[in-house]
C-alpha cells in the first residue's frame, strides 16, 4: 500500500556514482524501486558498501506532495521508483 513517507529521507551511495546520480536522479537501477531510508545510520551503513560515502538527503514531502508514490517496506525501507535532480542535496 502507497505510505505517506517522511519529510526527509536519506540515499547512502558512492562518490564514484555522484556524478552520474546529479545528471540522471537516482535511478532504481537493477531493483523494483530506489531504496530509501529514513535514518542517516543506515544510509551510511548501505553507502559504504560502494566505496567512498555520500549521503544524499532527499525531500520526500515535496516530491510526496507533487505525486510522487512511496512505499514503506515491513523493515523499514522506503520505496519509490525514481527521485528526480531536483528531490535531493549532498
Amino acid at each position: 500500500e502507497p505510505a505517506i513517507p517522511p519529510p526527509i529521507l536519506y540515499h547512502g551511495t558512492s562518490e564514484k556514482n555522484l556524478k552520474l546520480i546529479q545528471v540522471s536522479g537516482i535511478k532504481k537501477m537493477n531493483r523494483h524501486h530506489v531504496h530509501l531510508s529514513s535514518e542517516m545510520e543506515t544510509a551510511k551503513q548501505v553507502g559504504s558498501r560502494h566505496g567512498k560515502l555520500v549521503i544524499l538527503i532527499v525531500d520526500a514531502k515535496r516530491m510526496h506532495d507533487e505525486g510522487m508514490v512511496f512505499y514503506v517496506t515491513e523493515n523499514g525501507v522506503w520505496l519509490t521508483e525514481f527521485v528526480g535532480v531536483g528531490y535531493f542535496k549532498r
